[in-house]
């Protein structure tokens, strides 16, 4: 079954902790969490404490995703804040192979995310490393963008990738996801649905329904 993931970039923080435990009863399966360090992106979110805050509030997997750049020596920090899944951009660090192997090491999944300039051959050598592999929507650094259709050819490259080398990661997609590109995206093999302003920016803030709309 289609995983879906409210992002919280879209949340209202003054009541973060009714957003999270609201999409955890309406059946979200993930918490994604973006990290931006203004380096790698051109804004600025949260850092590990997000993570520590929000994890009592759920049992939900925490889904995070790394917009920062280097990555390497932050990821202690967002593992023991309490981080289920660790997504970073490779080349957004000098040594992705070490920044993988640390996070395994600390018994965490690891994802590795793909901005849209980035091409499937560039991270085909993680590929049978990783848990879970974001091909992003949209240009990463702010909420609310339109969905790049040309990402979707990624989806199904690795979809074909996956079956043929019989690899385990789930493939998700960020970025500019609602009903439309939903459909899209599943049909061409997406495991996983990060989802923020069609969620959490909706005037119909019936949650359950919004989340299996997306389904």
């Amino acid at each position: 079954m289609l995983k879906i993931a409210p992002s919280i970039l879209s949340a209202s923080l003054v009541n973060l902790d009714k957003e999270i435990t609201e999409v955890d009863k309406a059946g979200a399966e993930y918490i994604h969490i973006d990290i931006m360090d203004g380096h790698y992106v051109p804004n600025i979110t949260f850092g590990p404490n997000i993570v520590r805050e929000i994890r009592p509030l759920t049992n939900k997997t925490l889904d995070v995703h790394l917009m920062i750049s280097p990555v390497f020596n932050f990821i202690n920090e967002f593992i023991e804040a309490g981080a289920d899944i660790i997504s970073f951009h490779p080349e957004a660090d000098k040594n992705p192979i070490g920044v993988i192997d640390l996070i395994k090491s600390l018994n965490c999944k690891v994802g590795i995310a793909m901005h849209p300039k980035i091409s499937i051959e560039y991270v085909s050598n993680f590929l049978s490393f990783v848990d879970i592999v974001v091909v992003m929507g949209v240009n990463p650094g702010f909420g609310g963008q339109k969905f790049l259709e040309n990402q979707l050819e990624k989806i199904s490259l690795l979809k074909k990738i996956k079956d043929n080398q019989k690899l385990n990661f789930e493939i998700e997609i960020d970025g500019g996801i609602n009903k439309q590109t939903a459909k899209k995206c599943k049909e061409k093999g997406a495991d996983v649905l990060v989802a923020g302003s069609y969620i959490y920016g909706s005037s119909f803030v019936n949650y359950r329904k919004l989340i299996d709309s997306l389904r």
